[in-house]
């Protein structure tokens, strides 16, 4: 080698040393993805790069996280405010500038690896200085997988609150948790995900916590109670016209017209000329140590405010819509109505004479399954546009279900054709068959060879903030398709639903139910049928661990069978998710659904080979 290449290896090799041992460069996380973070294709509808003053509001809580006095960050939101954005942002600004060990908690085990690597790993590949620091999960290098990634001076881990498993780990100094409230109340038997998760930080002086969420319950709600302890800090709109910052709250805001009025001078005006001044984070609390910041969808560069409009005047009309409207859009947690038993002989006494099988509003059929030790109790509900019900029969099959007659009964039995006045023909198109109980193997040997007719096992999960379709997972033994319910969720939505009137055209969520002549009960729509229904109420009790919210029978002596099968009937119809505007443009009925779907698959997949 001649003496000029040894001088220019030299120089190459002093320069590396040098940039490997120089102190982190300063800057904010909000300065560091301006400089640095680029938005991809595939998990942005704004691709290229990114610049924090399209939605500024983002800036201040992004550059909590990288001031030194902050440990904790809470940020209760609505949605599609770009929080998923700024929580990648915070990631990619620990991998390349203060490298740490780090998790990412998501509520459910199942969402990580597509998250993985849909969200982190395109933004990996997308933004030049993380590029060479984080290797492909398909390169056996060792050093990362799907949930795991290292980089020089850390490591990355993305793991399920629901998984007391994937929450063990070494001490972090670094974790991001989203969507807190749809946590479980325990990561198995471990405890609250949240308060696992936290507990790891315990061991570094400069730990960084972040919480965010769009809240649930009020009362009951994670984020809420975080927030409360923190600054309180709500984004402020300038008034072009007295010069005051106003904090956007939805009595200010008038859906007719789509305009704001501005509570000190009075003042209105529109969308454009609110957001076009530069708004400004103002604190209730700003002595205390845990930043925390509430902002609305209103703020949102990305929701036009006419749309929020209809939302909210949709959402007044039926509660289970303003329930989400407050949580998603205004970032609230939803306050409850003091609830009121239901009186059985109410439902009764509403129910109405069909003028055939099955009512002309009826799009798709769905059954709910119950195992017991001696039969299989089975609702058909029949289901249109809003998921407006009607139950079409109950039926109850005698037998051991340890036998194969009492399962050909129920298989048979779901492979009828229910008609409707003109003579034409409905199916069920989803059924789900509860597998707790003494023959758990046996729905499951059941289900496992009907999965193509939608035939699913299921189990239900007690608890609040579990969603009525909580995951999907398979069985160890046959790997047949299991669904894990939060029936909890279920009940809280049927008995809303059950308390709506019948105001005739569209009735979102009611619940009809059929009578005979002279209103005689026909189709098992017995009077046993609506005891069992409204049998349960929803219990609050204080005990050490603080309130406890739970489901109990208002009397041993009630069977509840008929609210269980309904529940998983309507958890079937969640699980199939149909579009019901399309099928009653083009006429189409659940059965015929299916098959144009199926016809459709065939057509692509002909073309492909």
């Amino acid at each position: 080698m001649s003496k000029k290449s040894q001088v220019n290896l030299s120089k190459i090799v002093l320069e590396e040393i040098v940039r490997m041992i120089a102190p982190p460069k300063k800057m904010t996380i909000s300065q560091w993805a301006d400089e640095n973070r680029m938005l991809s294709d595939e998990a942005s509808a704004e691709k290229g790069k990114w610049n924090t003053d399209r939605a500024p509001y983002q800036r201040e809580m992004m550059d909590s996280i990288s001031d030194v006095r902050t440990e904790k960050t809470v940020i209760m939101c609505g949605i599609q405010l770009g929080k998923t954005e700024f929580l990648l942002n915070m990631l990619g600004y620990f991998i390349d500038i203060e490298p740490s060990p780090m998790m990412y908690v998501m509520p459910q085990l199942d969402l990580c690896k597509d998250f993985a690597k849909t969200r982190v790993m395109s933004m990996v590949r997308d933004t030049p200085c993380l590029t060479n620091k984080i290797s492909d999960s398909s390169k056996r290098d060792g050093k990362n997988n799907t949930l795991m990634k290292m980089f020089p001076g850390g490591w990355l881990k993305i793991a399920g609150a629901n998984s007391e498993a994937s929450l063990r780990s070494a001490p972090l100094r670094v974790i991001l948790m989203d969507e807190v409230d749809a946590y479980p109340p325990s990561a198995g038997t471990g405890g609250d995900p949240s308060q696992l998760a936290d507990g790891r930080t315990s061991n570094f002086w400069n730990r960084k916590v972040v919480m965010v969420s769009s809240p649930l319950v009020k009362g009951e709600s994670r984020i809420e109670f975080e927030y409360e302890e923190s600054t309180q800090e709500e984004w402020h709109h300038k008034c072009i016209s007295c010069g005051e910052y106003v904090a956007i709250t939805i009595d200010l805001f008038n859906p007719n017209n789509y305009t704001l009025t501005c509570p000190y001078c009075g003042s209105v005006h529109t969308e454009y000329e609110w957001k076009r001044e530069k708004g400004k984070w103002i604190a209730k609390y700003p002595e205390r140590r845990t930043r925390g910041f509430h902002l609305t969808s209103f703020s949102s560069p990305w929701v036009p405010w006419d749309r929020l409009a209809d939302e909210y005047v949709k959402a007044k009309k039926k509660e289970e819509l303003m329930r989400v409207f407050v949580n998603t859009r205004l970032g609230l947690p939803y306050e409850k109505a003091k609830e009121e038993q239901l009186d059985y002989e109410v439902i009764k006494d509403r129910r109405e004479t069909y003028e055939a099988q099955v009512p002309d509003d009826v799009l798709v059929l769905t059954a709910g399954v119950d195992t017991q030790d001696n039969r299989l109790e089975c609702e058909i509900v029949g289901w249109g546009v809003g998921e407006e019900s009607w139950g079409i029969e109950y039926k109850v099959f005698y037998g051991d279900p340890g036998q194969k007659a009492v399962w050909d009964q129920l298989d048979d039995y779901l492979q009828t054709t229910f008609r409707f006045k003109d003579g034409s023909g409905i199916r069920v198109s989803c059924t789900c068959i509860d597998s707790g109980g003494h023959y758990t193997s046996d729905v499951y040997d059941f289900t496992k060879v009907r999965e193509h007719r939608r035939i699913y096992a299921i189990k239900g999960k007690g608890g609040v903030g579990i969603p009525l379709i909580y995951h999907q997972t398979y069985t160890k033994r046959n790997k047949a398709v299991l669904f894990i319910l939060g029936v909890d969720d279920g009940k809280e939505m049927l008995q809303s639903r059950l308390k709506l009137e019948n105001i005739g055209g569209v009735n979102d969520g009611y619940c009809h139910f059929p009578m005979g002549e002279e209103g005689e009960y026909i189709r098992g729509y017995t009077e046993d049928y609506f005891k069992g229904l409204t049998s349960e109420v929803q219990v609050e009790e204080m005990t050490k661990r603080g309130k406890k919210i739970y489901w109990e029978k208002k009397s041993t002596s009630i069977r509840n069978e008929s609210l269980d099968v309904r529940n998983y009937a309507q958890a079937a119809i969640k699980i199939f998710n149909p579009n019901f505007e399309l099928l009653k443009k083009q006429g189409v009925t659940g059965t015929k659904y299916e098959q144009k779907i199926i016809k459709k698959k065939r057509r692509v997949l002909s073309k492909g080979l």
